[in-house]
């Protein structure tokens, strides 16, 4: 097999471009197909693809929302730098998914509503509701650079191609084709995609343990590496990844990301009973915890390889997110096809990502901010697709523009914990007060919000400040350059000695600087639920009575309002507002009587 050689880089091979290049044309074509020749007759059918999936295809979705670009790129790295400790989050994902099942899931199904949003309208008031649908709106301009930074950064890896090249093709392909999809389209392009994702991930395994010598010895070596320390029960919040901080933090992210996520439930929702529900989170359990297991390894046959000369150390690759793609060329070039069909697999899922939340974006931005100001001028409603699309385009430069930020803010996952921690936390908060706290009123849950909003950007604008400095106060595990002669037949370079943190950056760093990325999430929750349940004592407490008990988690319904309201699917008459993939029209009146 004939492979270009660009220092110690190996790059594509025409039959790599060649199974890049089909990979993302079925993809596309697939997705493409299912969305416009299927019944999307109405908001129901483009929606919830008519409320009548399976609930194989529908778990399959969910895991694969889950373990997207971003997890097979960013995970292996986070394993390989930092060790396993991470892979703890499999107790987060059970736990969350037990909660889902027992408390977010029926609430969600009674309404039959497909915006989340709108359950924070019902239970307070629209003002909440735009307050929701801003931090969401604020949490995809934060997150979507980070979908378009990572295949950018693993196609230039691979093909020496400019990462900013790269990222530019990928917003102008999908500002093109955004508009176009629906359930049906998601659904089954991303269960296509997930055969392509699983067999890769195995060979790149298989190969990579072939290199290594076999499983024996990658888990020998990992282990004396450091890399199999997963249970660390230090209870300190300011370590960067233990026991508790991982499985303590992750199960309040994963409340927001699984049990209160418009893109989540709205698939749960697509599918025809509760039962059938729950029966694909349970699913969905299962096969997180396979590809999970599939990255872990990913992860440990990196090291196993590179144990005596770590790339990054040794400057043969310029950032540690770089090695998953670079450690599929070094080990599987000789087999043709099969570093293009892994990338391809990180590039569609990434390209299915950010379609599906570019659309969400421009829906929610038009219907809660601009909708309100033209409505009534009926020289405005021939101009609402033109609207839309200036919606995506404008968004996608922004995102473009946030891509220059990102690649200046350290790995890959840590950022993308980091950002996401801004606005989860205040979002899972929210819902908490309207569904565990029926006493909370609207002012409340609106004070919470904000006050949580402005805390979390001023907790983790202080915690990334360093990163421009280009230190870290959490430096990698141990790392070897002992071998890069054997390996990579050069002498490394030597690793100069670390530069002491500047004053305040360190351990005399502000004590809120230095809280666990991986509590973000929670601190927010926290400040949401404090400020608000304050807000509303000083402003009096809602009556319980007032609020409809079907809003409530399942022990505090005595408290509501038990009266029985009809529970009425979304009508044809809501469906058929604006083709947007996310925010219906206001139905309050046409869920509670």
């Amino acid at each position: 097999m004939n492979y270009t050689i660009a220092g110690n880089h190996a790059h594509f091979s025409w039959v790599d471009h060649t199974m890049f290049a089909l990979m993302l044309v079925v993809s596309t074509v697939v997705g493409v197909l299912i969305g416009v020749c299927g019944k999307q007759d109405t908001k129901v059918d483009y929606l919830l693809g008519g409320k009548k999936m399976s609930v194989i295809p529908i778990a399959v979705s969910l895991i694969f929302s889950h373990v997207s670009g971003i997890s097979i790129v960013a995970l292996p790295t986070e394993y390989y730098t930092y060790g396993a400790m991470y892979f703890n989050q499999f107790f987060a994902g059970l736990i969350t998914c037990i909660i889902t099942i027992s408390v977010f899931l029926p609430i969600f199904f009674e309404l039959q509503i497909t915006s989340t949003y709108e359950y924070l309208e019902l239970r307070f008031d629209k003002n909440v509701r735009t307050m929701a649908s801003f931090l969401f709106a604020c949490s995809l301009i934060l997150y979507l650079p980070i979908v378009i930074y990572t295949p950018a950064l693993a196609f230039n890896e691979v093909s020496g191609l400019s990462v900013h090249l790269v990222t530019s093709v990928v917003c102008i392909v999908c500002m093109l084709y955004t508009m176009l999809g629906g359930m049906k389209a998601v659904v089954w392009t991303d269960f296509l995609q997930s055969f392509v994702t699983v067999s890769s991930c195995i060979a790149i395994i298989c190969v990579g343990l072939a290199k290594t010598g076999g499983f024996n010895v990658m888990w020998d070596r990992s282990g004396k590496g450091g890399r199999l320390e997963i249970f660390d029960f230090n209870p300190d919040p300011f370590e960067r990844n233990t026991y508790w901080t991982v499985v303590v933090g992750s199960t309040f992210h994963w409340m927001f990301s699984l049990g209160i996520n418009q893109g989540m439930v709205q698939k749960f929702i697509a599918l025809p009973s509760l039962k059938k529900a729950r029966l694909s989170l349970v699913i969905f359990f299962f096969g997180y915890l396979l590809m999970k297991t599939l990255v872990l390894l990913i992860g440990l046959v990196i090291y196993s390889n590179y144990y005596q000369c770590d790339p990054v150390t040794s400057k043969v690759i310029d950032k540690a997110d770089q090695i998953v793609p670079f450690f599929a060329m070094d080990a599987a070039a000789h087999i043709p096809g099969l570093p293009g069909l892994f990338v391809a697999g990180i590039f569609s899922a990434c390209l299915s990502t950010l379609s599906s939340n570019f659309n969400c974006l421009s829906a929610t931005i038009f219907e809660d901010f601009i909708s309100p100001l033209i409505k009534g001028k009926k020289s405005f409603e021939s101009k609402i697709p033109y609207i839309l699309k200036g919606i995506v385009i404008l968004t996608g430069m922004i995102c473009l523009l946030m891509v220059l930020v990102v690649e200046k803010m350290g790995g890959i996952f840590q950022v993308a914990s980091t950002l996401a921690g801004i606005t989860s936390g205040a979002t899972l908060g929210m819902f908490f007060l309207g569904m565990f706290i029926p006493w909370a009123n609207w002012k409340g849950c609106l004070a919470g919000s904000i006050t949580s909003l402005v805390i979390m950007t001023w907790i983790t604008t202080g915690a990334q400040v360093y990163k421009g400095t280009g230190i870290e106060r959490f430096p990698y595990a141990p790392m070897s350059t002992e071998g890069c002669e054997e390996i990579f037949n050069f002498t490394a370079p030597v690793t100069p000695t670390p530069t002491a943190l500047p004053p305040g950056m360190g351990d005399d760093a502000f004590i809120l600087y230095k809280i666990s990325f991986n509590y973000y999430c929670l601190v927010g929750a926290t400040i949401v639920v404090v400020v608000g349940l304050a807000v509303s004592y000083f402003t009096g407490f809602q009556d319980p009575k007032t609020v409809d008990a079907r809003l409530l988690v399942w022990f505090m319904k005595k408290y509501g309002d038990s009266r029985k309201a009809d529970v009425q699917h979304p009508s044809e008459k809501e469906m058929l507002n604006i083709t947007t993939e996310c925010i219906p029209n206001d139905s309050k009146n046409n869920h509670l009587s």
